[in-house]
């Protein structure tokens, strides 16, 4: 039985403990576990794929086979894992695209500094406005975007002159959460206009991968702090910084360290696994993984993206 559950993966109960109206609520859910895949002692480069940006921001998979990209100019563009160009889509508001992100239907979803977008049968929809304002104090800025399991959309938003930074839920296009604070009413995150980027991991925690703390900061599903992680000396030779943060079907966290050329892997608790140094990776920037944990990694300035399977 040992054998087929690792073959075949295993069903399990799962419950969700939510707060509502004064009550507690538990809602059984099954969920599936994958079968148990282990880190390779050496990670393999499966390809190379040169993109025609010159500075690379996002990364996200459609599929195993194709997934969109954007940089420093207003286009998304599809690429497949030949780097074909399939597809690019024009900004509708004139700014560039900030991050992207795909929907369990596969729709494109993307961000600027204003608004949050969707890509649905060739057009383009404004689906969530930000309440943005010429007055400094009432002006928030989208810094990353991700969809959740449950498909609802997960932003950062980041406010310069409050030198506030919060997570925000949104559900069916709706403010349905907020995260900002710790138990004792201090900032989760950091203040200033530094990068960050946010996911889901598959055990529902939200996290944060802040430039500015240079750290990784990880909430469960009710926005209570549960760890961070400010990188390893013995790991690393020059100081963390963090950009982009995925996280695959075993929830391991995987970050890039744009300053030690390498990918942090995490298991669900924060400890360090191991880092993936070579392959030739210099300044990881965005990461993301298809279906089948192979991940892809964009290097800022070189316009390459390099595929790797590491379990």
């Amino acid at each position: 039985m040992g054998n087929l559950r690792q073959m075949f993966g295993s069903l399990s109960a799962l419950s969700i403990t939510t707060e509502e109206h004064g009550y507690t609520i538990d809602t059984p859910k099954t969920i599936f576990s994958p079968p148990v895949k282990q880190l390779l002692d050496e990670p393999k480069r499966i390809a190379t794929i040169h993109t025609r940006f010159e500075r690379l921001s996002s990364i996200i998979c459609l599929n195993d086979e194709e997934f969109w990209t954007c940089g420093d100019d207003k286009f998304i563009k599809l690429y497949n894992r030949k780097g074909k160009l399939l597809k690019s889509i024009k900004a509708k508001s004139g700014n560039h695209p900030i991050d992207i992100a795909v929907t369990r239907r596969r729709n494109l979803i993307y961000i600027d500094y204003e608004s949050v977008y969707e890509v649905r049968d060739e057009k383009i929809h404004e689906i969530i406005k930000i309440n943005w304002k010429w007055e400094l104090f009432d002006s928030w800025d989208l810094n990353s975007v991700c969809s959740t399991s449950s498909d609802d959309l997960l932003v950062i938003l980041h406010n310069g002159y409050r030198k506030q930074t919060k997570v925000v839920l949104f559900s069916d296009y709706k403010e349905k959460q907020t995260i900002q604070f710790d138990s004792e009413g201090q900032p989760l995150y950091s203040s200033d206009y530094s990068s960050r980027n946010v996911c889901e991991n598959r055990n529902l925690d939200i996290c944060v991968a802040d430039g500015g703390a240079n750290a990784v900061i990880v909430v469960n599903q009710a926005g209570k702090l549960r760890f961070r992680y400010t990188g390893t000396t013995s790991a690393t030779n020059r100081s963390f910084y963090v950009y982009g943060i995925t996280s695959d079907s075993h929830s391991h966290i995987l970050i890039a360290d744009y300053n030690n050329h390498c990918i942090h892997i995490l298991d669900q608790d924060g400890q360090l696994l191991c880092c993936i140094y070579n392959h030739d990776l210099y300044r990881p920037w965005a990461l993301c993984l298809d279906a089948r944990d192979n991940l892809y990694i964009n290097e800022r300035y070189s316009g390459i993206i390099r595929k790797i399977r590491y379990m």
